[in-house]
């Protein structure tokens, strides 16, 4: 018998931001698939339009698209499983859920949002302060069990809002294998009547994913350990469905915790700790906040990706740095941690850096355009990526270029003197004036001939060399900072290098 084709699906619901662990969620099934020749579909889980976020949908695209995971199918490319928003797919549900009640195994309730809190509040107790619509308050609500036949009938023929719930067994054992967990196994007793159609004739989750994923022939499902306590409800609607063949194999993945590792990461840490959480820039609509992103903060795409892979997973070597290839290679569920893995943003700069260091100069000059606009600075691209190869080493995100490498874009406007000051002399203004000369001479403006001219002439005035550098670093930067002085001056040239050596002088002799 062929073997059915690989497909995995990422079904974000379009309410806000991208948090890191729904990225690394994405890159999972997206490694599993891409190892297996398999394919990756994009599912917008929209069910929810209370929740519904303008815009929210257009991001996540744009988030998988930053981060190279591109999908095979989805709302923006199509594919043979169309639509791909599940409030596109509503007309389909209902028949499901009302297959699901016909043969026993759900049920109408039309219990007012009233009745539901009295319900609460009557069956509450100090040790259960929150009941749920389950196998014992479910008898004393207004629902098709309840109700006879004929009450059942008219309440639906005279249009009564209502909705869909499971009837959850009441003490039977339901279990699965995970992928990364191993067997898991449930009692039914413990889960209430999740509903199942929302009174709009919106599916929950609950259903919506059990419908989507056989009709679209998923055959891999990878979500956050946070579902696991739903996974009863989905087995029982595949059996009842009568799909339970068909059922994709499941895997649970840790959760990503908080750096102290108490607790899930949330974007209140972020905020709390000075670091994103999300992939990009979020803005939300209705407030106008914005949330901060990776991709803004100055990280590339791939040391992001790499970091997230590193969250939960190795590959037994001790090697950290993959490629997206290596990683597709490598990867296996068998090496997914079932412990939480913690966040550790200062390792993540860490993995920006190196990848830094292995990006063409030309790349990341072009990232750079954006902050050099915003400082007003116009330079050319070749002279930007000279610029960004002598100082990139320092740098761990792409937005700390500026901050290593402002003073090739402009001069001084303070200067250090007080680190100058203590040895300086009459000789040493002299040196500069005549090197100054010096320089105008030169044809070869470059680092060696500037180095040995800086040096020839220290030597005849009987300076120390080591004393010069430092005030040439003043001159040329304002401080004690940034890359070889001499690399500093051949890339500023000769008439702006001789323009900061007098405008320094001025400063250190003021």
């Amino acid at each position: 018998m062929q073997q059915q084709k690989v497909r995995v699906r990422f079904a974000p619901s379009p309410t806000g931001g991208l948090h890191l662990g729904g990225v690394r969620t994405v890159l999972f099934n997206y490694l599993f698939a891409k190892q297996h020749n398999g394919e990756f579909v994009l599912r917008i889980e929209d069910t929810d339009q209370t929740r519904y976020v303008p815009g929210a949908e257009e991001y996540i695209i744009e988030c998988l698209s930053w981060c190279g995971l591109i999908a095979d199918e989805g709302p923006h490319v199509g594919g043979p499983y169309a639509p791909y928003r599940q409030s596109e797919r509503k007309a389909q549900y209902r028949q499901y859920a009302e297959q699901l009640v016909k043969d026993g195994y759900a049920y109408y309730a039309f219990d007012t949002p009233e009745e539901l809190e009295q319900m609460r509040e009557k069956l509450k107790t100090a040790e259960n302060p929150s009941p749920q619509y389950n196998h014992a308050a479910r008898v004393q609500m207004r629902n098709s069990l309840s109700l006879s036949a004929e009450e059942t009938a008219v309440l639906l023929e005279k249009g009564t809002p209502h909705v869909v719930r499971i009837k959850m067994p009441l003490n039977e054992e339901v279990g699965f294998t995970d992928m990364i967990r191993g067997h898991v196994q449930f009692n039914t007793g413990t889960v209430d009547d999740k509903v199942l159609l929302k009174a709009d004739g919106m599916p929950t989750y609950h259903l919506a994913v059990v419908v989507d994923d056989y009709l679209m022939k998923i055959t891999h499902a990878f979500r956050g350990e946070e579902w696991l306590p739903s996974a009863p409800v989905h087995l029982l609607l595949w059996k009842y469905l009568g799909w339970e063949a068909q059922m994709p194999q499941w895997a649970h993945l840790p959760l990503i915790l908080k750096p102290d590792g108490f607790g899930k990461l949330s974007k209140r840490d972020g905020d709390r700790l000075g670091f994103p959480v999300y992939a990009m820039d979020w803005t939300d609509p209705k407030s106008g906040l914005t949330s901060g992103g990776f991709r803004e903060r100055g990280f590339l795409p791939e040391a992001f990706v790499n970091v997230l892979a590193m969250l939960g997973w190795n590959d037994g070597t001790g090697q950290e740095i993959f490629s997206i290839q290596e990683l597709i290679e490598r990867f296996s569920l068998e090496r997914v941690h079932k412990a939480g893995a913690k966040f550790d943003y200062e390792k993540a700069k860490w993995f920006n850096h190196q990848y830094l260091l292995m990006t063409d100069n030309n790349r990341l000059a072009a990232l750079l355009e954006s902050v050099l606009k915003e400082k007003g600075v116009n330079a050319a691209p070749e002279y930007v990526a000279t610029i960004v190869g002598l100082v990139k080493e320092r740098c761990n995100l792409v937005n700390e270029i500026w901050d290593h490498a402002f003073f090739f874009f402009q001069q001084p406007e303070t200067y250090d003197v007080a680190a100058v000051k203590p040895k300086w002399n009459a000789d040493k203004t002299q040196f500069f004036r005549d090197w100054a000369s010096v320089l105008e001479t030169l044809s070869d403006f470059s680092l060696a001939t500037l180095e040995e001219s800086f040096k020839q002439l220290a030597t005849s005035m009987n300076i120390k060399v080591g004393e010069l550098q430092l005030p040439f670093r003043i001159m040329l930067c304002g401080g004690k900072f940034g890359p070889p002085v001499f690399n500093i001056a051949e890339v500023l040239g000769k008439h702006e290098t001789i323009a900061r050596i007098m405008k320094g002088l001025d400063a250190i002799n003021a």
